[in-house]
């Protein structure tokens, strides 16, 4: 009768430890799933970035993007306005100033790629091509 008391005592601690191990464990999921990231940062070249589909163009699977769209995103916020002595989108005589400053279209854009002012380089659109950047100057200066 001992004996089986004995084998009673030892099964009821195994499912005792078995549950409680059960129960950590679910309680440690639980928390790693609420303390998860909500998502990773990927890279074009990254390894993941085939799994994505990252486009490695800055202008996305359209290709570059237009001048007025480069405008609209990056560059209205200061030459809408006027900040900080940034020629205002139309305004011709402020633009040819700029113009004659620089000695031509293509030494205006580069100012514009290497900062200028209080402009940072390529303004706020790190990612803009070259080109991209003399579209967006040619919107809104109306230069050719």
């Amino acid at each position: 009768m001992m004996t089986a008391k004995r084998i009673l005592v030892a099964c009821a601690a195994t499912l005792v430890l078995v549950a409680g191990g059960a129960f950590a464990n679910t309680i440690h999921d639980a928390i790693a799933e609420r303390l998860k990231p909500v998502g990773t940062v990927c890279m074009a070249g990254d390894p993941c970035a085939e799994e994505v589909g990252v486009v490695a163009s800055a202008g996305g699977e359209g290709g570059a993007r237009s001048g007025e769209a480069v405008y609209g995103q990056y560059c209205t916020a200061c030459h809408g306005s006027g900040i900080l002595q940034a020629p205002k989108t139309g305004d011709a005589a402020a633009w040819e100033a700029r113009l004659a400053a620089a000695g031509s279209l293509d030494a205006l854009t580069q100012s514009a790629i290497a900062g200028v002012g209080a402009m940072p380089p390529k303004g706020t659109c790190a990612d803009c091509t070259d080109e991209e950047i003399l579209a967006s100057i040619q919107h809104m200066s109306g230069l050719e």
